[in-house]
């Protein structure tokens, strides 16, 4: 014999599940604008910026350098890639990685990270469940096992009821995962309302990442410019200009004419 359904009072879809709605992407969204409010502007060094322009330059050259005549090709190429003084042969760059514990700034951007991740999960959590305790939202419209049971039903403990219903603690916590796709529509892909985004960055060590090593860029580069080619590209542009018809006869009539009128 199957067991007796629940039916829902209507006000707990007024008043407990719209709101805990609201009130999580609301939040999502005042935290996203508030990380733009606190984020710090990422300083780049002179150094740094001389070895981007460099690997900019290299790369125009491998790409655009058929435009130019072979001999100034080969002179790039020779600064770049001479075996004994080179640009990417000679220079050798001191890769540190930062330390949290002697950079002022990375200790800062943790602390900014917990204040506007952290700490309103927790506040924001912490007051849903003391104000919405005790209710039972929604129910997931597939059977599910009892090893659910903790996941969904937080605050709620009823060994009769069915793993498949929703509590509303829960439900919060749903919708912080949940509301990830509303938040792409709406802020775009990089956003810091996220908040599934941020644990995970934070949890897999993506918020600490490792400085680029500009040998290995500069290695590469040399690489890739070693094995580029010079073909002339305007070779035959002359004879191919003045086999063309350019009808400058039709052009002057024209604009005789339109000076004229």
């Amino acid at each position: 014999m199957s067991e007796p359904e629940l039916l829902l009072d209507s006000n707990i879809r007024l008043w407990v599940v719209l709101p805990i709605v609201f009130i999580t992407f609301f939040v999502g969204m005042i935290r996203h604008y508030v990380s733009i409010l606190l984020q710090s502007d990422k300083r780049l060094t002179q150094e740094q910026v001389s070895d981007s322009q460099v690997l900019i330059r290299s790369r125009v050259l491998r790409e655009n350098g058929k435009y130019i005549p072979k001999q100034s090709f080969l002179t790039r190429k020779y600064y770049f890639n001479n075996p004994e003084d080179g640009f990417f042969k000679k220079t050798k760059r001191k890769v540190v990685p930062p330390s949290p514990m002697t950079d002022p700034t990375m200790l800062t951007d943790m602390m900014k990270g917990n204040v506007t991740n952290v700490l309103p999960m927790i506040l924001i959590g912490g007051w849903i469940n003391m104000t919405f305790s005790g209710f039972v939202t929604t129910k997931v419209p597939f059977p599910l096992t009892l090893r659910f049971k903790p996941m969904l039903q937080q605050g709620i403990e009823l060994l009769t009821l069915d793993a498949s219903w929703v509590s509303s603690a829960s439900w919060y916590f749903l919708n912080v995962f949940g509301l990830r796709s509303i938040y792409t529509l709406i802020l775009g892909q990089d956003n810091a309302a996220d908040q599934s985004r941020v644990m995970q960055e934070q949890m897999t060590g993506a918020a600490m990442a490792m400085p680029a090593d500009t040998n290995k860029a500069f290695k590469t580069e040399w690489e890739a410019l070693e094995l580029t080619d010079h073909q002339w590209a305007l070779e035959d542009v002359e004879d191919e200009l003045m086999a063309k018809d350019l009808h400058f006869e039709g052009m002057f009539k024209e604009e005789l004419q339109t000076s004229i009128f």
